[in-house]
């Protein structure tokens, strides 16, 4: 079986990354999308993420198995060596490693860009996710509640972050991200 290959994502796997998403915006509070992107969309997505941030994917047994990318924490100028991460895989590949190797590819590329300060926001309930951050060293910073309705029901989301580089809070004057 052939080792997993995380690599850039391109246009072309814009396809793979709404079929992986989909069903998260449809079937779960997961997300706070309620229609799921078009293709067109997905790569517009991409491209975007590329410019700044970046997309990335897992190839596991020769086909995209997930996804992790990251983009602005917040667009005020203050915030710009801040950024927003997440990460989908397909539902067979969950619990497999995939995610770990993709979000640590993800925030290796974030901290050599410049960027110091990973977020992530987690619908509640989401033990998965919750250890999967915990273990790449994310800290809960906060959750709001009922912040969001989706699937009948309101939605907390717990927020967690972690340091790109050096160690918080002292990262002197940082060079502009690329």
């Amino acid at each position: 079986m052939p080792a997993p290959l995380v690599r850039d994502a391109t246009a072309s796997d814009a396809a793979a990354c709404a079929a992986i998403y989909a069903p998260y915006v449809t079937d779960t509070a997961v997300t706070f999308e309620t229609e799921p992107p078009t293709v067109a969309e997905m790569v517009l997505r991409i491209e975007g993420a590329q410019r700044r941030h970046a997309w990335l994917v897992i190839e596991l047994d020769g086909a995209i198995a997930g996804y992790a990318y990251a983009g602005p924490f917040k667009e005020r100028a203050a915030y710009r060596w801040s950024c927003e991460v997440s990460v989908y895989l397909d539902p067979d590949h969950h619990g497999r490693g995939a995610g770990r190797l993709l979000y640590e590819a993800l925030l290796t590329r974030l901290a050599k860009r410049g960027f110091r300060m990973a977020a992530a926001g987690m619908t509640q309930p989401n033990k998965a996710s919750g250890r999967l951050h915990a273990a790449l060293g994310f800290e809960t910073v906060g959750t709001f509640r009922a912040v969001g309705w989706k699937h009948g029901a309101w939605r907390d989301v717990t927020w967690v972050q972690r340091p790109l580089a050096g160690a918080l809070p002292d990262f002197g004057d940082p060079p502009e991200p690329v």
